[in-house]
């Protein structure tokens, strides 16, 4: 162990406090929230140049990464409800679940999409003329895909 001067308020810390850190560090890493969704990978700035200028219009990188996590949001809170069994959800979420289940269709099994009302129900993003903009630059950069029919728009993660 190397000792370095000390100017009389600064604390050196023994082998046996060291030791009693690092198993507190390490709960921490196993605690983390395991995802339910694959989630959006976030736009690189050399993605976000390759975006022809009619298409961004006044949108900065900022502003179309923080509607990426929107709906990476989203997503996660959508199947965290879905993955779950169903005698476990309250009234609104068995509601929820059971609207999941009928957006559901065969060329969506085995991937996560969401739907406009997805976002609305948990985000507090507006779905305007800008948005739309935002979604039209997301699937240009390949990170979803819109899969039309049965009267819904899905976003399909890609």
């Amino acid at each position: 162990m190397f000792l370095l001067p000390l100017s009389g308020n600064e604390h050196v810390m023994t082998k046996k406090e060291a030791a009693e850190v690092q198993p507190a560090q390490t709960d921490d890493v196993k605690k983390t929230n395991k995802s339910y969704a694959r989630e959006m990978e976030f736009i690189t700035m050399p993605e976000f140049e390759k975006i022809p200028q009619y298409m961004k219009g006044r949108v900065s990188y900022d502003q179309l990464n923080a509607a990426v996590q929107s709906i990476n949001t989203a997503v996660t809170a959508k199947y965290k409800i879905f993955h779950q069994s169903v005698r476990s959800l309250n009234n609104h979420s068995r509601k929820l679940y059971q609207r999941f289940k009928d957006q559901e269709m065969k060329d969506t099994k085995g991937q996560y999409f969401v739907v406009e009302d997805d976002i609305r129900e948990f985000t507090q993003v507006r779905l305007d003329k800008r948005f739309q903009g935002i979604l039209n630059m997301l699937r240009h950069c390949q990170r979803l895909r819109e899969l039309r029919g049965g009267g819904l728009t899905r976003f399909l993660l890609l």
